[in-house]
């Protein structure tokens, strides 16, 4: 059974609140994972974020989900993706100070996908995970070249042709989920299994 306890932890302007989940056995891994824009009702209890979360710490992760400053019992503002990164790098600062031998991997769903392809460019990553990636209203730039993108077929917040837009220039595969929406509804089970096949440890 996975353990969760929330912690809250010092960011750059303020408390962060974190939910963190323990994997069964030794842990084999970090992963810091980010829920949809704050402003459009995302918190760390979406449904995507859960299951990322899951999945890793079902694969030997310690798993971190942080409300975005101004969410929850999170402090500060909205701030577009930039603060919000800092807040991650601090989050995963507190991560390695119990954990400094153990690999990093990022997971983000829509804006969280944008601020962890941030986060990416600044610490060494083990493995990078967007799912639904807002590319079409936040400056993503490359990424590397084993990120694992999974797209909804029917997201009609994110279009798909967008996302191949996206990644065309990069020639960076994309896993597209037949009949998804963006919120992936009644296909959560395939986000947790493409993670588990890209992401074993």
């Amino acid at each position: 059974m996975q353990k969760h306890s929330t912690v809250m932890i010092d960011g750059p302007i303020g408390q962060l609140e974190t939910v963190v989940t323990l994997p069964t056995g030794e842990a084999r891994g970090i992963a810091l994972v980010a829920h949809p824009h704050p402003l459009f009702g995302g918190t760390l209890d979406n449904k995507v974020a859960q299951t990322l979360a899951n999945t890793f710490s079902a694969l030997g992760c310690v798993s971190f989900r942080m409300n975005f400053r101004g969410v929850g019992a999170s402090e500060g503002v909205h701030d577009e993706g930039v603060g919000e990164t800092e807040d991650w790098l601090a989050v995963h600062e507190y991560a390695r100070s119990f954990y400094p031998q153990l690999p990093t991997f990022l997971a983000g769903f829509s804006f969280g996908a944008f601020v962890m392809s941030q986060v990416a460019q600044r610490i060494t990553v083990e493995k990078l995970v967007l799912v639904g990636p807002a590319v079409i209203n936040f400056p993503f730039g490359p990424v590397a070249p084993n990120t694992l993108v999974i797209q909804g077929e029917l997201d009609d917040v994110i279009p798909l042709a967008d996302v191949l837009r996206w990644a065309t220039p990069q020639d960076l595969p994309i896993v597209v989920v037949p009949g998804a929406d963006h919120f992936f509804h009644r296909r959560l089970h395939l986000i947790r299994d493409w993670v588990t096949l890209a992401c074993g440890i």
